[in-house]
């Protein structure tokens, strides 16, 4: 069991940007970003795979958020930029020992492990 710790959450204006964490105690090969906003189902933000790439995005976030990994440091990055109100919500780190695809990443029942998540608020 892999644990995950999310950081870097808070409140910000529409237009701001976030960078949210994720420390693993140990390397995976997959890593994604999901959120949960309240009365919502959880939703895959963003995931990478095989260490480096590639990377997949939902169409919410494309060209707005960014997803990176420093392996040496079993760190994954969610940048998220113009944030908009519709970007808040609990933000969860989830990885997993195998490969993801274009058709699994953004599927909760992939990841085995998932962090505590941390809060993102836009405001208008």
């Amino acid at each position: 069991q892999v644990h995950l710790v999310e950081s870097g959450g808070g409140s910000v204006q529409a237009g701001g940007s976030l960078i949210l964490s994720c420390i693993a105690s140990e390397f995976t090969i997959a890593i994604a970003w999901f959120r949960q906003a309240p009365g919502k189902e959880r939703e895959g933000v963003a995931g990478i795979t095989n260490g480096g790439g590639p990377m997949y995005y939902a169409d919410s976030v494309k060209g707005r958020f960014n997803i990176s990994r420093d392996a040496g440091k079993n760190t994954a990055y969610l940048q998220m930029l113009r944030l908009e109100p519709e970007d808040s919500a609990m933000y969860y780190c989830a990885a997993e020992f195998q490969p993801t695809s274009r058709d699994t990443w953004y599927r909760q029942s992939t990841y085995g492990n998932w962090g505590q998540g941390t809060r993102v608020t836009v405001s208008a």
